[in-house]
């Protein structure tokens, strides 16, 4: 089984993870023909994205060789690449066919759960209100002289 692009030779694809990758390398095995991607360009952290954002710079940019058997490795620039909750992938061309063709894409990196913030509802006093702050009567202990 494999992805095809429709009517011309670009494939846009959004991966979004459960947690915070690390991601280290890239594995892509297309066929070993003119159908191979033959540039692949990621995107970090914008989820929903579309070929029209594919205008922006890449985090990184690879050339690709044809790899029918999946033996090739792409590393990736791991301080560009360390808090991705979001992976675009944009493939804008092959290596000379209509459309372009791809079995498997591999990822290789490290997984941590994702930290989630949630709303902290906190009330601050600009001067103490002494009814909040109840102690128990004090008595002093002076002696009186009479």
């Amino acid at each position: 089984q494999f992805v095809e692009s429709d009517d011309d030779e670009e494939l846009l694809f959004n991966i979004p993870f459960t947690g915070s990758v690390k991601l280290k390398g890239v594995i892509v095995m297309g066929e070993d023909d003119g159908t191979h991607p033959a540039e692949m360009r990621l995107f970090r952290n914008i989820p929903h994205m579309s070929f029209d954002d594919t205008a922006k710079e890449a985090e990184q940019t690879f050339s690709l060789s044809r790899d029918p058997s999946g033996e090739l490795e792409y590393p990736t620039k791991i301080a560009r690449f360390s808090n991705v909750y979001h992976l675009s992938m944009h493939f804008p061309k092959n290596f000379g066919a209509e459309t372009t063709k791809i079995f498997y894409i591999g990822l290789k990196g490290e997984w941590t759960e994702a930290h989630r913030h949630e709303v902290t509802i906190c009330n601050y006093e600009a001067s103490a209100n002494p009814a909040d702050h109840k102690l128990e009567q004090i008595t002093p202990q002076t002696p009186f002289i009479s």
